[in-house]
């Protein structure tokens, strides 16, 4: 019903006007009496072998919302009963802003892709607390956390440690994000030296917590080799608990797409099934290099239970979904789960 009846008409209409549009019916639906139990059998799997333990945390089924669907924490609840069985909010930044100039988001339907240059748009951190105390538990929530646009370089750190220690007692994880290409000054958070520092500092006002949090990072699929060795290295130096592969590319290698669209709609970070191949190719090789020494959640291109499958066996733990979502429906999650229970 969704891909036959509800896609082709979102997909008449500007897509982040659709979004914010899908948002106001899905919490609309959820008030109406009976709609969550409907929902929950069309879409839940809930089987003792879908359990996933990492870094303490136990999750219901591998399968989570990415962040940059639920930026202001104001859906969880609600999307709890299509199945995730985590859901990450953010990017969220100290301050509130407006992010880039519409318009910002475009489908690339030739491609099953997205191209965005949002620029970390939310309403900053009391907006997103005022929200997860609402939670119902649920399931498990991820934060996803970043810098304003306006920071200076010298107070990227105090940016990352703001959002920490506020959002500390909300979220069950964290996820360093430095890795979005739609952000300003990019090229100081995938410094080495840096991202010591930073790490560093968020592990420190961990410890101040009597409940210690996990901390990721998310990395981009346009590393090479090279920086994916860092990475590795990275994370043994500081003990990090795991890493998310992968954020949006800035290649545009190969797509269906015609050039002088892609030269319309301009920068941004794509994603969906034209990334799949890269996100897949570095979740492997930092399983391989590693030997598999830490947790990695595999995100980027995934629009079918095979796609979720190829991730997890190339060594991703947990899988998430974002433009898959968009493309496929919530009939996906569903799928994902009933392949891992049918796998031999």
């Amino acid at each position: 019903m969704y891909k036959a009846i509800i896609r082709p008409i979102l997909f008449c209409f500007d897509p982040e006007k659709v979004h914010h549009f899908t948002f106001s019916l899905i919490r609309t639906i959820f008030k109406i009496p009976g709609f969550k139990s409907l929902f929950r059998s069309l879409y839940l799997v809930e089987d003792p072998r879908l359990e996933r333990e990492l870094f303490g945390l136990k999750f219901k089924n591998p399968v989570g919302l990415a962040a940059g669907f639920d930026k202001n924490a104001v859906l969880y609840n609600e999307l709890s009963n299509f199945g995730f069985g985590f859901v990450e909010i953010g990017t969220v930044t100290p301050k509130g802003q407006v992010g880039n100039p519409k318009q910002r988001l475009f489908r690339l339907k030739e491609d099953k892709g997205i191209i965005n240059r949002m620029g970390f748009n939310n309403e900053g951190l009391k907006a997103a607390i005022t929200q997860l105390k609402k939670n119902k538990g649920q399931l498990i929530i991820g934060g996803n956390i970043g810098k304003n646009t306006q920071t200076k370089p010298e107070d990227y750190t105090k940016d990352y440690l703001e959002c920490f220690n506020a959002l500390h007692p909300y979220v069950d994880y964290f996820v360093l994000n430095v890795s979005c290409p739609n952000v300003g000054s990019h090229a100081k958070l995938n410094d080495k030296d840096y991202l010591l520092e930073l790490i560093g500092a968020v592990q420190n006002a961990n410890t101040k917590f009597e409940k210690q949090k996990p901390i990721l990072l998310k990395i981009a699929p346009d590393l090479n080799d090279g920086q994916l060795d860092e990475i590795v290295e990275l994370v043994k130096e500081t003990n990090l608990d795991g890493v998310i592969a992968s954020n949006t590319s800035i290649d545009r290698k190969g797509l269906k797409t015609s050039d002088n669209r892609l030269s319309e709609i301009g920068n941004g970070g794509l994603s969906g099934q034209p990334i799949k191949a890269k996100s897949t190719r570095v979740i492997k090789y930092l399983a391989d290099k590693s030997n598999k020494a830490f947790p990695i959640i595999g995100v980027g291109g995934i629009h079918s239970a095979e796609d979720a499958l190829e991730k997890i066996n190339a060594g991703a733990d947990l899988v998430q979904i974002y433009t898959g979502f968009v493309y496929e429906g919530p009939q996906l999650i569903k799928s994902i789960n009933k392949a891992l229970l049918n796998r031999k």
